[in-house]
């Protein structure tokens, strides 16, 4: 026999009846009539292996029945198919490999927990199979939205996380220590650095963390969060979301259709996914201002939306839903002002339904010198912090449009998650930078 099978072929059926060896970490374990039941981990899944007391020496049994939880074992044996199972198959054990002791009184038991303790304890509450079904659907995810920009003509490019100059409004920078200069900061976005390498690769695309100093407690808002931006060049608002429509929904099918176990244990419906259709609703802006209204949320136009105001809003769509049109006061200078009508950007923010809230945002952006100076003054930002992006439209300037996407929030909502940082391995907030 060759070597170790992954406890994911295991348990999804590919080795029923087969003679097989698994290695990984003991997440729980209990004896009853000279049988152990043993909880066995490793990085693709959780399975039952059961060990008989008459099926192995006595040594072999003594030395399993006193490792503590989170010990590293070794066994051999044969899958069966068993509904009583959790998952429906167990490892009927009959060898004993390498045994690894782990220290006991392991900190993370089965009772019940509070927030602050799993989160002073992440490292170790990262091994919880539901921890570890929502990193490898994140994983897929990842791996999903880089094959369909792969087969769509997209390019992955960087750009710095060290920054000069506000992309998102300066109250949200964070300032860093940078050798002995001042107005440093971590970067908000990729967005001004990707208007410039669209001249080079033309359609391109980023994953890759982004910073906000908000000072947010909500179960949505993050300090730290992984940005899935897009960037186009000729392309427009209404092909800009159709992207961001296509984008999503292959994202949400793959994973109902790959990881539908991982799907039911974190909570989700897999049938939720696969129902998403394009074209995602549009909404104007105006719309949703009086849909807050008339739910009786405080709103006024030329507000943007918090929590408060998306929350009774998106419980009223089954499916995501784009807002377009935002007041040209509340979106950044680079946001193209719709020539109908001035007031209101070329812009739209994907919501996503069931209170979570935005998922996408983005819109066209000003690619007329001209205009572009203006949006600067009108914002009261110093043009000669933004000369180099000013540049991008004295020699080359064409129409184009982006969007960036939280991929923490779309896990969230596709996982069906009561709070965002379990959408993310060590999560950091406004409080918390540990572990």
């Amino acid at each position: 026999m060759s070597g170790f099978v992954d406890i994911v072929g295991i348990i999804g059926g590919e080795h029923d009846g087969e003679r097989v060896r698994v290695r990984g970490w003991l997440y729980n374990k209990r004896s009853s009539g000279g049988i152990q039941f043993l909880s066995v981990r490793d990085g693709s899944g959780v399975v039952q292996c059961t060990l008989n007391r008459r099926g192995v020496d006595q040594g072999a049994f003594d030395r399993v029945e006193s490792l503590s939880l989170e010990s590293t074992v070794e066994l051999e044996g044969v899958v069966c198919v068993d509904e009583r199972a959790p998952d429906g198959r167990e490892v009927s054990v009959d060898g004993v490999g390498e045994l690894v002791a782990a220290l006991p009184d392991f900190p993370i038991t089965k009772q019940e927990h509070g927030v602050e303790f799993l989160l002073d304890n992440r490292h170790l509450y990262v091994r919880n199979p539901r921890i570890q079904a929502i990193m490898r659907i994140r994983a897929k995810f990842m791996e999903t939205a880089r094959a369909w920009f792969g087969i769509h003509g997209y390019t992955e490019t960087q750009s710095p996380m060290f920054i000069t100059a506000a992309c998102e409004g300066g109250s949200t920078l964070f300032n860093v220590e940078y050798f002995e200069r001042e107005g440093v900061y971590l970067s908000q976005s990729w967005q001004l650095y990707a208007e410039a390498m669209i001249s080079c690769l033309g359609k391109i695309y980023t994953i890759a963390p982004s910073f906000r100093a908000e000072p947010s407690r909500t179960r949505r808002h993050l300090s730290e969060f992984w940005h899935m931006e897009v960037e186009e060049p000729w392309q427009d608002l209404a092909g800009i979301t159709n992207v961001g429509d296509e984008l999503v929904i292959h994202i949400g099918h793959t994973l109902a259709r790959e990881m539908p176990r991982e799907l039911k244990l974190v909570g989700r419906d897999p049938d939720d996914l696969l129902k998403l259709e394009a074209p995602f609703p549009r909404i104007t802006y105006d719309e949703a201002v009086e849909t807050v209204q008339e739910g009786g949320v405080e709103m006024y136009w030329g507000d943007d939306f918090g929590w408060q105001q998306e929350g009774p809003l998106t419980r009223r769509f089954e499916t995501p839903f784009w807002i377009v049109g935002f007041p040209t006061g509340i979106k950044p200078f680079y946001h193209l002002p719709d020539p109908a009508r001035p007031d209101v950007t070329l812009s739209a923010d994907l919501m996503a339904p069931e209170g979570y809230g935005e998922i996408i945002g983005g819109g066209q952006r000003v690619h007329d010198l001209g205009q572009l100076l203006q949006r600067i003054t009108d914002d009261g930002l110093d043009p000669e912090d933004y000369s180099w992006y000013i540049d991008l439209r004295r020699w080359g300037t064409v129409p184009h449009s982006g969007f960036g996407l939280g991929v923490e929030r779309v896990v969230m909502w596709m996982c069906k998650l009561d709070h965002i940082r379990d959408a993310i391995p060590f999560p950091r907030d406004m409080r918390r930078v540990f572990p």
